[in-house]
């Protein structure tokens, strides 16, 4: 596949449906890439939606005007920002969505003076994507869920994309 620029919106709280649209698909097209389940988030009321979207950095990748990724940030600790919900539509990967994606929330940490960090499932391809942007290991390791088999690594972005 060639890669194609997907535009990144930045979505803001009253456009919560949309996000919430996309990150359940997400879910439910890859249930395994998360610590969520797509049974928690469908609990989540419109007010958690919102505040997701009013804290930390979110974006969207709208390819053609359908929306085919996100992302999101957020501090988890002092300086600190956890890449988190990343996740591109299967139709759509190989075309730089991921990495259009990963550069903008990694940029939100460097406008903000924060580290980047991530969790990424053992054996997903993102993590590929993620060590081509300079995200290392440092050798955490823990489940994605209690009770599930898989596995997850944890890294961190050892310099700037």
């Amino acid at each position: 596949m060639t890669a194609t620029a997907a535009t990144l919106h930045v979505p803001g709280p009253d456009e919560w449906r949309r996000w919430r649209t996309i990150r359940l698909r997400s879910l439910e097209q890859d249930p395994d890439a998360f610590g969520s389940t797509l049974e928690r988030e469908l609990g989540h009321t419109e007010q958690d939606w919102r505040s997701r979207l009013e804290y930390g950095c979110s974006v969207i990748a709208d390819l053609d005007g359908r929306d085919v990724g996100l992302g999101a940030g957020f501090s988890d600790e002092p300086g600190r920002l956890m890449v988190v919900a990343m996740w591109t539509d299967p139709a759509f990967r190989g075309r730089g969505v991921g990495r259009a994606v990963l550069e903008h929330v990694v940029g939100v940490a460097g406008e903000r003076n924060l580290g980047a960090h991530l969790w990424v499932v053992e054996g997903n391809s993102a993590q590929h994507l993620y060590e081509s942007a300079g995200f290392v290991p440092d050798g955490q390791r823990e489940p994605v869920r209690e009770g599930f088999p898989l596995m997850m690594r944890h890294l961190v972005l050892s310099r700037g994309l």
